[in-house]
């Protein structure tokens, strides 16, 4: 447990730090927990197991080179590769990898390869991917996500198609829990400070960022992108599960998550 918790500035190195100690920790524990949302070789826009078979915001990826960045366990990458796509996905986490590669020994072939790499710094060619996708990867975990949006344009190819979900912004407004105490808004909605847990020493050992909604689009627009489409999936019918402050009595009021769906012109 995190010796205190506080809204405070946070740097990038500081927060790509926390998030690659984090999630290398916590790796195994999270892959099995949310196995039975995530899947194996599935792409889920979220928490609520909203899928990209009912969405298709990826389009037609037979052919199609990919790339998913802050991965994970490649669960995406993984049903994109089944989709005849030629995969890259790439993670700041180490751990995160080696729970993908488990994934791949155990369930069959994922991505063509695995990168470990910081999303704020892709290590790839310019316009070499015609889509890229995130599932609440990387950009709620850095300190300038429209850094990581500038990044991942540069690799797209004219006409490519950028797709990425996060945490609903009005979330931020509201305890994380998923009762009837977390429908009081009891935070502004406009305060941007992170979420930081740190430890006796004050260091993050855990950060997450937030952004208006409005601040996602003109990142979006700064990067060079165009925005499509922003889906906001609603709790689906059959879902009974709890995830964090995830759950189906604030699923069928409020939005848990936002999917921005851009291409690069």
């Amino acid at each position: 447990m995190p010796d205190a918790v506080s809204r405070r500035p946070v740097s990038h190195g500081e927060s790509a730090r926390a998030s690659r100690s984090w999630w290398d920790a916590e790796a195994a524990s999270y892959v099995a927990e949310h196995a039975g949302v995530l899947g194996t070789a599935a792409l889920r826009w979220g928490p609520e197991g909203v899928d990209e078979t009912d969405l298709r915001l990826l389009g037609d990826l037979a052919g199609r080179r990919v790339l998913e960045f802050g991965c994970g366990a490649a669960q995406g990458a993984r049903w994109c590769a089944g989709q005849g796509a030629h995969v890259i996905a790439c993670d700041i986490s180490g751990g995160m990898l080696a729970q993908a590669r488990r994934l791949d020994r155990e369930h069959g072939a994922g991505p063509a390869a695995y990168l470990q790499c910081d999303a704020a710094a892709l290590p790839l060619a310019d316009a070499c991917v015609d889509v890229a996708f995130s599932a609440y990867g990387a950009l709620p975990f850095v300190a300038d996500s429209g850094a990581v949006l500038t990044e991942v344009a540069r690799v797209l190819r004219p006409g490519g198609r950028l797709v990425f979900s996060l945490t609903h912004p009005v979330r931020w407004a509201l305890p994380d829990v998923p009762g009837p105490e977390g429908l009081v808004v009891r935070h502004s909605y406009f305060d941007r400070r992170p979420y930081v847990e740190q430890d006796e020493d004050g260091t993050p050992v855990y950060v997450e960022h937030h952004r208006t909604l409005g601040d996602r689009v003109r990142e979006i627009v700064a990067a060079g992108l165009r925005l499509v489409d922003l889906v906001e999936p609603e709790w689906p019918p059959q879902a009974d599960h709890v995830w964090g402050g995830w759950s189906r009595l604030r699923g069928e009021l409020l939005p848990g998550t936002a999917v921005f769906v851009c291409e690069r012109p």
